[in-house]
């Protein structure tokens, strides 16, 4: 019996299905570790209950020490956290389920196309100011979350700047990632704060940039095609409180932050199990 069969359990924490998905990734991670570890026969960490902790801070937005104490220690969970992000776990963990819900809607694992988009937040009081800026356009000080999504909307990757950065600058250093990263790629829609040197970058790596304006005709909310996808996208990783602002010591942490809720996404549509909102309880 694991811990979280041990007590009531949390709506955000993982169902067996989801569990089982996940589990392959982090077992073999901690087998690993211990090839290079004393293995002194101490106490082992459920791994499930970290990763319970983990998106339970996540959804919620405590803080770290205010995890609730029948999860492991938040010392033990936020070290298990930091090495996951560290050493790329949380990616590759993101990058498998994002495979597997691409294959199960009927579409090959690697996306040919995609959409690139920026978002500013501001930032907690314990954001060190050397990783923050302000985003003239915006009024925000703070962060710049930049993402590129596939054109179901399921993140491919995440990089976070301080918000100084311009979507131009962010973006080019996203498309190099992109042809790296996923050499199938060959379309690109961004909006126009994406200007001619991205366009021409994209285009020396074989991705053809295509920006999307927004109807000036129409006032207030409008669907914008191609982009609404990635606009959706933000909206799904703004259900998860902790990415209200930006709370995290180090940018890549954030970056982390934002994978796993798209993990948590990704985890139910694989499943087949539903999200639990506001308006559907």
């Amino acid at each position: 019996m694991t811990s979280s069969q041990q007590r009531e359990p949390y709506p955000s924490d993982l169902s067996d299905a989801r569990w089982a998905l996940m589990e392959p990734a982090l077992t073999a991670w901690r087998a690993e570790r211990q090839k290079t570890s004393l293995n002194l026969g101490g106490k082992v960490t459920d791994l499930r209950e970290v990763m319970n902790a983990i998106l339970f801070l996540n959804r919620t937005g405590v803080p770290w020490r205010y995890l609730p104490h029948d999860f492991p220690p938040h010392t033990t969970v936020f070290g298990y956290f930091s090495a996951w992000t560290a050493d790329g776990t949380i990616e590759k963990l993101g990058l498998r389920l994002h495979w597997m819900v691409r294959e199960q809607e009927g579409r090959t694992a690697e996306p040919t196309a995609c959409v690139i988009d920026a978002q500013s937040v501001k930032t907690a009081i314990s954001v060190p100011t050397d990783t923050q800026g302000t985003d003239a356009g915006k009024k925000i000080v703070g962060r710049k979350r930049s993402i590129v999504v596939d054109t179901l909307g399921l993140l491919l990757l995440v990089m976070v700047t301080a918000a100084s950065v311009s979507d131009n600058e962010a973006g080019i250093q996203l498309l190099t990632r992109v042809a790296a990263d996923h050499p199938a790629i060959s379309k690109a829609w961004v909006d126009t704060g994406y200007k001619k040197k991205a366009i021409e970058h994209g285009a020396t790596l074989g991705v053809d940039v295509d920006v999307v304006p927004r109807n000036e005709q129409v006032k207030g909310f409008s669907v914008i095609p191609r982009r609404w996808v990635v606009e959706r996208s933000f909206g799904w990783i703004m259900m998860h409180r902790r990415l209200a602002r930006d709370y995290e010591t180090k940018p890549a942490h954030s970056e982390s932050m934002i994978r796993l809720a798209m993990i948590s996404n990704l985890a139910k549509r694989a499943t087949g199990e539903t999200v639990i909102t506001w308006h559907k309880p």
